[in-house]
């Protein structure tokens, strides 16, 4: 019987597998979620570097926030990702979710973004 984190790191592994095939030459914006704070960056997989980050536990947004770890959090932390995309040169990513699921605060992200600016 396979172990929590097996699973999770086999729907990692499918999902990253698909966003390399129908991606093309977009850059991937990749979250990450953790107990306390959520975290995105959008990386160039062509050049192997990161063009723009954001988290929960950046200065700017850390004042205002209640916690790092809900819904709030993740929304501020999309909108802060585009608007440092944009800045960056970057309008169209592919989404890259991880092993999570795409409801909650991953959701919430993703939509934030696309009210920023981004496009996938």
């Amino acid at each position: 019987m396979l172990k929590p984190k097996d699973l999770f790191e086999r729907r990692q592994r499918r999902t990253r597998t698909k966003v390399r095939l129908k991606g093309g030459l977009r850059p991937r914006l990749s979250v990450f979620r953790s107990s306390q704070h959520i975290y995105a960056q959008i990386i160039d997989d062509a050049k192997g570097v990161t063009l723009a980050a954001a988290s929960s536990i950046d200065k700017s947004l850390k004042e205002g926030l209640k916690t790092g770890a809900d819904i709030d959090a993740a929304k501020a932390v999309g909108k802060l990702i585009a608007e440092r995309a944009l800045a960056a040169g970057v309008s169209t990513v592919v989404f890259d979710r991880g092993g999570y699921l795409f409801h909650g605060r991953v959701k919430a992200l993703a939509d934030a973004a696309r009210e920023g600016g981004l496009a996938f």
